[in-house]
């Protein structure tokens, strides 16, 4: 049996090892683009909303303070909060902000629903001659803020100056990676916790996701997440005569939707030189379940896997990263059995051998270098490089602390593909809307699932 899972655990390790290298090979020798003018485009915000009275009057504000020009759509899905009054007050005396309401039993069925509401709302604004191929939506999670270059970026010549582009990706950082106190009423432990959670999750996003999606520049598959996607109206109605609707029902839509775009045979861009804003989560509670929602919604996905196979427009590299992808969930779970009945195996054979404790690590110190050079520098690494890349002022010891940090962190995934899989087997797949860290705790639903 040993064999027979060393030879497993080895394909596993070689294979990531392989996808780490390229993706970091990608990281590093990626080359800003040129940015164009947002004027040559007409832009239409989506802003989905759920109960978000306490952040989405600052966004609308913000919005229209930075982008004057751009048309802000929120959708509100049902709230049980002021969200909808708070943004009917903004449209009431600004035409270019207009609210979009659902109500059950057509609200709260994902958020996938809610912007294909927009979408239509906005087909019913839009005049007959308008010229769809430059109209831009921009999807906005309700607490996001758009860096003020964005636009300009997005209409470079090599994104929606390139007629070929249908949808485009804009990166994302944590807003509040440098706040000390994230929850008052709460002890310094907490605290201690919240600051960890947030610059993980900020160096997740600013190094290792933006190096696979740098992989993906290279073999032209990039993919579209939540928070600043944006979109050609053109391909979007593409996506509707093809698929019913532009957006569909998997937990992750926006990844759905970027298959969509690639299946209608045009590109997307990853823009690495502006970015999205948005809130880190500072419980761990709702960071699991957040994370379960996008385990659940990558398995929903791997459904896609046969048409990009399949597809003239994925190249051989790309059905391998998309594959590898949409593999990864089910690779995890064989290493949460596979890993630790390993490393029992192992122990339990060293421990039988007729030798002393000292004899018994002399001979076998080479087994905890490999796990570390294997199991923690992969991980680790994204420290230093995240100093280097994002934050320079910051020290080294630093760096090496959070990339052992961000090792630490990345467990979650243990937790958040098994919980995923038993919702899967249940076959639950409703979701309540993740609290904002501005949100009382203490009242009502802290992203529970449905």
């Amino acid at each position: 049996m040993m064999p027979v899972l060393f030879g497993i655990s080895l394909a596993i390790v070689v294979m990531f090892l392989s996808y780490l290298t390229t993706i970091a090979r990608a990281y590093f020798r990626r080359r800003p683009d040129q940015t164009g003018d947002a004027g040559r485009f007409e832009w239409h915000m989506f802003v989905p909303c759920r109960d978000e009275e306490v952040v989405i009057g600052t966004t609308i504000d913000e919005l229209r303070r930075t982008f004057g020009t751009a048309h802000v759509w929120v959708i509100d899905d049902d709230s049980d909060d002021a969200t909808a009054q708070v943004v009917a007050d903004r449209a009431s005396t600004d035409p270019m902000v207009h609210l979009v309401r659902r109500h059950r039993p057509h609200a709260r069925t994902g958020k996938g629903d809610a912007l294909n509401a927009a979408y239509h709302r906005l087909n019913a604004f839009l005049t007959a001659d308008q010229d769809r191929a430059r109209v831009i939506v921009c999807v906005v999670d309700a607490d996001g803020q758009l860096a003020g270059d964005a636009l300009d970026h997005v209409a470079g010549p090599a994104v929606f100056g390139d007629p070929q582009v249908g949808a485009a990706q804009v990166s994302v950082r944590m807003r509040n990676r440098d706040e000390r106190l994230h929850r008052p009423a709460k002890g310094r432990a907490a605290n201690a916790l919240s600051r960890y959670l947030v610059r993980m999750q900020d160096i997740e996003f600013r190094t290792a996701i933006s190096a696979m999606q740098s992989l993906r520049t290279r073999t032209r598959n990039e993919s579209l997440g939540g928070n600043g996607q944006f979109a050609r109206l053109t391909v979007l109605d593409a996506i509707a005569d093809q698929a019913g609707q532009p957006w569909h029902g998997a937990l992750l839509e926006d990844f759905e939707l970027g298959v969509h775009v690639l299946l209608t045979g045009h590109q997307i861009r990853f823009v690495a030189d502006t970015f999205v804003s948005q809130e880190g989560l500072t419980d761990l509670k709702r960071l699991l379940t957040q994370r379960t929602r996008w385990a659940q919604g990558n398995i929903q996905c791997i459904a896609y896997l046969p048409q990009i196979v399949r597809s003239p427009y994925f190249t051989s590299g790309a059905v391998l990263e998309a594959g590898y992808y949409l593999l990864l969930p089910f690779i995890q779970m064989l290493g949460l059995f596979l890993w630790p009945t390993l490393a029992v195996l192992t122990v339990t054979g060293m421990l039988a051998l007729p030798v002393g404790f000292g004899a018994l690590l002399a001979s076998t110190w080479w087994l905890l270098a490999l796990f570390f050079v294997m199991g923690v520098v992969p991980f680790a690494m994204w420290g230093p490089v995240y100093r280097a890349k994002c934050e320079p002022s910051s020290g080294r010891l630093r760096s090496i602390a959070w990339g052992l940090g961000l090792w630490i962190y990345t467990y979650y995934m243990y937790v958040s593909v098994t919980r995923a899989f038993v919702r899967l087997a249940l076959r639950r797949g409703g979701w309540a809307k993740t609290r904002r860290n501005a949100e009382d705790l203490t009242i009502g639903l802290t992203a529970k699932e449905a």
